[in-house]
């Protein structure tokens, strides 16, 4: 038994967004938390979420692309939901203790210089707070 907080990241195509949260989260503080990520609709990790985690030093290992159906059953802590599309579709998610919904743009599908970087930048930031607010106990 682990006194951990599970945290679950879901985005659609478990790409990007999910992926870069995972990392971050476990990065930043993974004495107090254990990450997941998964999606609605999975397709592959996107070589660019791999390159931007690798560009700040972040591990990449393990990182792969998961359903949402593999983690039917269990009982997250914390459910964070990176877009408004799997935000509605929240009824499919596993239970969990809270549920909150961040909105980032999709790296994937932009067409912004950086959008990765970017996109890593503001998730990290997110968790830091989401880190410095959960642990303050």
């Amino acid at each position: 038994m682990t006194n951990k907080s599970s945290v679950l990241f879901v985005c659609v195509a478990n790409a990007a967004r999910s992926q870069l949260a995972e990392a971050l989260l476990r990065h930043t503080d993974s004495e107090h938390f254990e990450a997941f990520s998964a999606g609605t609709d999975p397709g592959g990790v996107d070589q660019r979420t791999i390159e931007a985690l690798e560009h700040l030093g972040v591990s990449t290992e393990g990182l792969r692309s998961k359903s949402i159906d593999g983690f039917e059953g269990k009982r997250f802590d914390y459910v964070i939901t990176l877009c408004d599309k799997s935000a509605l579709e929240c009824q499919a998610l596993p239970s969990a203790g809270e549920v909150l919904a961040w909105n980032f743009e999709d790296p994937v599908t932009s067409t912004k210089p950086e959008a990765f970087r970017h996109t890593l930048h503001e998730i990290h930031e997110r968790i830091k707070m989401f880190v410095l607010v959960k642990t303050k106990r």
